[in-house]
């Protein structure tokens, strides 16, 4: 998400950078560049406009142009409209203080993702939040909606209410409510129904609802690559039924963003959640700061951090730390590693966690360096037996030959992972003799490892 804008504003940005001194005129030309990147990111026209017009009387102020370094200071001040403009410092999560049983009414258009938001909204509250949560699909017109959520709800271990045949919405709110009050849910996740566009049958529906279910929060889900319709159609559900929240949708397909953008300072509505991929932990929480530092290319270490402390297992984690601090490191500690960056999603993500991710991204690029490089890594070293793996002096060449056809790669992919091997057990060597000092230079998990096929320079 936004990485045609991070990549323009990153240009803009290190223009003004590279200009030991700013002049009014300078700004101006950035703040038209901006406008025009804001514009083909899909940002709403007046939002634009008041971001632009908010910029421009902060940035052309004295304290800017004289500061010692004018273009890190045009940059904090971009970064902190932009902060506003999608919500402010204080991120707003779920109520999850609501007075059980407190209902969760999930709206929207059809496709938009409600029903797979609703089990990862459900997964999202047993597991980190430890309440008890009941989902029921109120959508009985789509063929098989009932079962897609039973589905989901067997794969999350997330209970669900059984559908009666011929059941309205109206009674399956009903009966739903019921059920959480007499067997002690703290939430009721209501599934409704959407339509392919905004009709008063679907707006009576939901109202319907709402007026039985008296939900502690009424989330719109919205696919964020319907660009500005999205801001449309959440200033319609807010109007008629009264949305307290917002849930984007398959994020990781839309490099634009500009809907993200614009609905919070076109309906006032807080982007509550984002839905990241298409695994049921693949939602995470809005955070205006982070978002604006992953916009700017200041990266979301934060984030990165999360993520690691979530997906990575401790116990393994602290072994590999007690390993690096005697200067050891086997082969299959490496294989662990390449597994551990697989589990924590898509290297793509991942890199645009970092500060300066778009300069990494490019030298990966160059290297030839994706995901199935490092799925490749993993099966060559996995292919080697036990041994092999404890020493890879033993690795003639028949062996490596045997392993590249058992991992379907080639010989000279094993030589370069054994190379990889050699260097990463040299950097462990000398994180050990440095003590913890050296190990707190990597990432959480015991420091994830350099990538193969990078560049000298990344390394």
């Amino acid at each position: 998400m936004f990485e045609g804008l991070q990549g323009k504003l990153g240009d803009i940005f290190d223009g003004l950078k590279k200009r030991g001194a700013l002049k009014e005129a300078d700004v101006d030309a950035a703040l038209r560049e901006i406008r025009v990147a804001l514009l083909e990111a899909d940002v709403a026209l007046p939002v634009v406009k008041e971001f632009i017009e908010g910029v421009r009387e902060k940035a052309v102020g004295q304290e800017v142009l004289r500061s010692v370094q004018p273009g890190q200071q045009v940059v904090k001040v971009v970064n902190d409209y932009l902060v506003e403009m999608l919500g402010g410092d204080e991120p707003e999560p779920l109520r999850i203080d609501a007075t059980p049983p407190a209902a969760i009414l999930m709206v929207g258009l059809q496709g938009s993702g409600k029903t797979t938001t609703s089990a990862k909204i459900g997964l999202r509250l047993t597991t980190r939040e430890k309440k008890k949560v009941l989902m029921a699909s109120l959508d009985v017109h789509r063929p098989a909606a009932q079962q897609q959520l039973l589905q989901l709800g067997k794969q999350t271990e997330v209970n669900v209410l059984p559908p009666l045949m011929g059941e309205k919405p109206a009674a399956i709110a009903k009966r739903a409510m019921a059920v959480s009050r007499t067997e002690g849910y703290d939430f009721v996740i209501l599934d409704t129904a959407g339509r392919l566009h905004i009709d008063l049958e679907l707006m009576q529906e939901v109202q319907q609802v709402r007026d039985i279910a008296n939900p502690a929060e009424t989330l719109l889900v919205v696919d964020a690559m319907t660009g500005q319709d999205a801001v449309t159609l959440s200033r319609e559900f807010d109007e008629k039924v009264g949305i307290t929240g917002i849930v984007l949708t398959r994020v990781d397909g839309d490099a634009r963003g500009g809907a993200a953008l614009s609905m919070r300072a076109v309906t006032g509505k807080p982007i509550k959640l984002l839905g990241t991929g298409e695994k049921m932990d693949a939602l995470d929480a809005f955070d205006a700061s982070r978002i604006a530092g992953s916009i700017l290319g200041m990266g979301d270490i934060v984030g990165l951090v999360e993520k690691a402390q979530e997906l990575v297992d401790e116990e393994e984690a602290e072994k590999l730390a007690k390993k690096m601090m005697k200067g050891q490191f086997t082969l299959e500690d490496m294989a662990d590693q390449f597994g551990q960056i697989r589990k924590m999603g898509s290297l793509d993500g991942l890199l645009g966690m970092l500060p300066g991710a778009k300069n990494i991204k490019q030298q990966m690029a160059g290297a030839n360096v994706d995901e199935k490089t490092i799925a490749h890594q993993e099966a060559i070293i996995r292919s080697m037996t036990p041994k092999e793996r404890r020493n890879p002096k033993l690795l003639n060449g028949s062996r490596r030959r045997r392993i590249a056809e058992g991992s379907g790669t080639t010989v000279q992919e094993v030589n370069r992972v054994l190379k990889q091997y050699k260097q990463m057990a040299q950097f462990m060597k000398k994180a050990g003799k440095m003590g913890k000092k050296g190990m707190m230079r990597g990432l959480p998990g015991g420091g994830l490892p350099p990538i193969g096929g990078m560049p000298p320079g990344m390394r």
